[in-house]
């Protein structure tokens, strides 16, 4: 069995990722990062009873909140739906993901790990620059002149419907897990991803 560090959230796609690798014999490291959303203790609380029960550590959360503080997104500030509009731009945090796998990378370099594992797939609500598939390919290319750490992301290519059908498969509880952007303790049912998870659910049921 292999041991790799997993960057997970209690959403979806990296909950799903966390059972798709349990299937295949990985053990997981598995890494929060609050960095300052709304939502931190709700997904940290969702992502603690999410994870498979055997071969995973307990998830470890790092504070790096201090990185965005005074940012303006809605991911950071909570909006109040009822008075105030949020477009897909109102979402971008700069650098976010780049800072993740940075942070990723260090952390599994530190406990003698070569793998980092995440849950992106073909989407990008937020319209960050570091979240394009471009960026995405070019990461282990980026870590290759600095240290040993890989990066793998084995639904980079996914769709959301994709992500749900393999989370059915494996036995995910897919009820469980929290995604939404706006709302910090409730799914709001409106935001980008909400949609699309409520979309790929209800693409699988025909």
């Amino acid at each position: 069995m292999t041991t790799a560090l997993l960057l997970c959230s209690g959403g979806l796609d990296s909950t799903t990722l966390a059972y798709w690798l349990h299937e295949r014999d990985v053990r997981l490291v598995p890494i929060f990062l609050d960095y300052g959303q709304h939502c931190v203790e709700k997904e940290w609380e969702t992502l603690r009873m999410v994870l498979p029960t055997e071969g995973v550590l307990a998830p470890e959360r790092i504070d790096v909140s201090g990185v965005f503080r005074g940012s303006r997104s809605r991911l950071i500030v909570e909006p109040n739906l009822w008075s105030e509009r949020v477009a897909d731009e109102d979402l971008y945090i700069p650098y976010r993901t780049l800072l993740f796998f940075s942070i990723g990378a260090a952390c599994a370099q530190t406990r003698g790990l070569v793998d980092v594992y995440g849950g992106f797939i073909n989407s990008n609500h937020a319209k960050e620059l570091d979240c394009s598939a471009a960026f995405l390919n070019s990461l282990d290319a980026l870590a290759e002149n600095v240290g040993p750490v890989r990066f793998h992301m084995p639904f980079r290519d996914w769709s959301k419907s994709q992500v749900v059908a393999e989370a059915m498969r494996l036995g995910v509880g897919i009820g469980a897990t929290y995604s939404c952007q706006l709302f910090s303790d409730t799914p709001c049912g409106a935001c980008p991803n909400c949609v699309e998870r409520l979309n790929a659910i209800e693409a699988n049921r025909t």
